[in-house]
């Protein structure tokens, strides 16, 4: 694997800008400009491979369902992690061809619908966790917890919410074929969401419902491929110590024991930044250079060591 080559995680919420507008031309717009910034790190010589997030995406496609269940049946999360794959790494693979276009840059773009296969005795299956779907009173959910087997629990006073399992991911299936591509000069759209779900049993892949962190995902992938760089995106420039309060203190270059200690401490939130700590660590153990979280528009910055945080062993 070239030492050009690197990957970026792309937020799902990244991809929507408005909670008030959610539109597919608005999401397409969102990746249009994601694109722009990835296409600025290709005319310097980086050959990235792209993952993106989609949990908001998954929760348009459940509400769709629920809204059309008197007609057509549920489907399964694995299933619908691949429509998500496939519909954002179509707006991602067109976005970034118009923007190469643009620059004169003559690369290929690819989507790869990708799965990650999880173990079925994963502690997180006996314990869900991540929220899925839409917002309903008590009652809806113990009835669909009867009915359906749901696992649910109330989401901080907002309502309550289908919960699934979110296990660690084992291995990413198209992996070589991701590594060819790229080998061959191809920009790679691939492991959306985390990748869908499945497990290997008796040789066979068989669908899971669960939901896969991206950002670990992404980091297996990244260690798998031995790229040295994993750049994970999200809404701040930097990682930061005391976020949010009047002592809060920005993190630019940190080693990976300074990192894995601030998270032992509790210093990184449990649903945002401690997932893309854990992510970035766990690429640096298995042979990764560099980890740098950072937003999208001081990606290139950051790549440069200008910009974002850094984590290296």
């Amino acid at each position: 694997m070239s030492s050009r080559a690197l990957v970026i995680a792309v937020g799902g919420n990244a991809l929507i800008k408005d909670p008030g507008e959610v539109s597919v031309a608005s999401q397409a717009e969102a990746v249009r400009e994601s694109a722009e910034h990835i296409t600025a790190l290709i005319a310097a010589g980086r050959t990235p491979v792209v993952t993106h997030g989609n949990g908001p995406q998954v929760g348009f496609l459940l509400r769709r369902a629920e809204l059309a269940l008197d007609e057509l049946p549920p489907l399964p999360l694995d299933v619908l992690g691949a429509d998500t794959q496939g519909a954002t790494g179509y707006l991602f693979s067109r976005s970034l061809r118009g923007c190469l276009a643009q620059q004169g840059i003559e690369r290929e773009v690819v989507a790869v619908v990708t799965q990650s296969v999880v173990d079925p005795d994963d502690p997180a299956f006996a314990a869900p966790s991540k929220p899925v779907g839409s917002f309903m009173s008590q009652e809806e959910a113990r009835e669909h917890e009867e009915k359906d087997g749901w696992s649910v629990r109330e989401d901080s006073g907002r309502g309550w919410r289908r919960v699934v399992p979110s296990p660690a991911p084992v291995e990413i299936v198209e992996c070589e074929v991701i590594r060819s591509l790229v080998d061959s000069g191809c920009i790679v759209v691939a492991a959306g969401g985390g990748g869908i779900p499945v497990s290997r049993e008796d040789g066979r892949l068989n669908g899971v419902e669960a939901v896969i962190d991206k950002d670990l995902a992404s980091a297996l992938l990244a260690s798998r491929l031995g790229v040295p760089d994993l750049v994970i995106c999200t809404a701040v420039e930097q990682v930061y110590l005391d976020f949010g309060t009047p002592e809060q203190r920005a993190l630019s270059t940190i080693t990976a024991q300074e990192a894995r200690s601030y998270l032992e401490e509790g210093h990184f939130g449990k649903g945002s930044m401690a997932p893309k700590i854990e992510a970035a660590l766990n690429f640096l153990e298995a042979g990764g250079e560099r980890a740098i979280i950072t937003s999208l528009e001081s990606l290139q910055d950051a790549v440069a060591g200008r910009a974002g945080t850094c984590i290296t062993n």
